[in-house]
């Protein structure tokens, strides 16, 4: 079953985002709220071009950038549930690369001095953010020109880590790039052909894929910075990829480097309101989805928001405050790069999604564009 794509109370969650558009935040934006039994509303506003002024259009397709890091996360988990993973291994059990490396134990503008780290990371830092791998490294900057995960993951096994594993929570990339390292060597294929294959064709994503094709570049939202007065807005490019995006050379980002709808992400978010099955189909256990909804690091000081706590792959809602004040505790989700947000409240069932494309955002986990929203969606559809 493909979720229907209507909107039952049209209006009522995409116009509360109106004034964003009056005064040149945004340019437009397209609104989801999913329920178990599948779409509730499917909205918008605004505009995806602003000089055609081309309206919003409800299968426009947008740069998702780190929502990836949930789906990346969830494929992992389905190879754990298989045995071919623990979350508790170390990565240089799959990744011999990764053997020795040692800790940055005291650094300057002259010398660095290392030492051994207190123990391996394992796959449970990595889906975590506490790792301590290199924030990035130098083939970050050229993925563009076809270098494989495997060169890229390599690029961090040789770099020194920053802490001590589990030490601390720091947003990282290169871990969640591991990630998708991690499935090629536990699947025997690659990361790209697992998605596809375990998560996008069964989920019936059709529109969701590291390499647009033609059709859908034709689809794809323009992305809007501040002008330099801040005035308005002005075109920008999709960051770390190159113009064209059908180049299937590009590295596909297990981090960041999806392009989707609202239709396929109330496919895959009603799937975890369902507890891992939709449509008959089991992709997770319900305990593993649990698991990863989970606190993992106690109360370390983690995410962008404030009470915050931090799952495996899911940011999770623990005091509910500022900008996730509307949602209950335990909620869950993931944001992009340019304003793009995904979150779970688990206690009202509801899934609810906001899709715009914003570079130079302050901090676009807490954007009054996500708070007002999510307050407006659960105000309609939370009772």
């Amino acid at each position: 079953m493909t979720l229907g794509c209507v909107s039952l109370r049209a209006n009522d969650v995409a116009s509360s985002l109106q004034p964003f558009v009056d005064d040149h935040s945004i340019a437009g934006a397209v609104t989801l709220v999913v329920g178990k039994e599948g779409v509730k509303s499917l909205e918008t506003v605004g505009f995806s071009d602003l000089k055609a002024k081309t309206p919003m259009a409800k299968d426009a397709m947008f740069w998702i950038a780190s929502m990836t890091k949930p789906m990346t996360s969830m494929a992992l988990m389905m190879l754990v549930e298989e045995g071919k993973l623990s979350i508790d291994d170390p990565v240089e059990k799959y990744l011999t690369e990764f053997k020795g490396q040692m800790l940055i134990a005291e650094k300057t503008a002259d010398h660095m001095l290392l030492k051994k780290p207190s123990r391996p990371i394992t796959i449970k830092d990595l889906l975590t953010h506490s790792s301590g791998l290199v924030s990035k490294s130098p083939l970050d900057e050229v993925t563009l020109d076809g270098n494989s995960l495997h060169d890229v993951v390599l690029s961090y096994a040789l770099s020194p880590l920053q802490f001590d594993p589990g030490s601390k929570w720091s947003y990282c990339n290169p871990g969640i790039n591991t990630l998708g390292r991690l499935i090629e060597v536990a699947s025997g294929k690659s990361y790209a052909d697992f998605m596809q294959e375990r998560l996008f064709t069964p989920l019936g994503m059709k529109d969701t894929t590291f390499w647009p094709d033609k059709a859908h570049v034709q689809r794809i939202a323009k992305s809007y910075k501040p002008t330099a007065d801040k005035m308005g807005l002005e075109e920008t490019t999709i960051t770390h990829l190159n113009a064209d995006l059908t180049d299937r050379k590009r590295m596909p980002m297990p981090a960041g480097g999806l392009f989707s709808c609202a239709a396929d992400l109330a496919q895959i978010y009603a799937m975890v309101l369902n507890g891992g099955t939709l449509d008959g189909y089991r992709y997770l256990k319900e305990e593993t989805l649990k698991q990863m909804e989970t606190s993992q690091l106690g109360e370390m000081k983690v995410s962008f928001s404030d009470g915050m706590h931090m799952g495996l792959g899911f940011h999770i809602v623990n005091t509910p405050v500022g900008v996730t004040a509307a949602l209950s505790p335990g909620s869950f989700g993931h944001g992009g790069a340019y304003g793009t947000q995904a979150w779970i409240d688990p206690v009202r069932r509801l899934g609810i999604v906001l899709l715009i494309q914003r570079a130079g955002l302050p901090n676009s986990d807490r954007s009054d564009m996500r708070a007002v929203m999510q307050k407006t969606a659960v105000e309609k559809f939370g009772k």
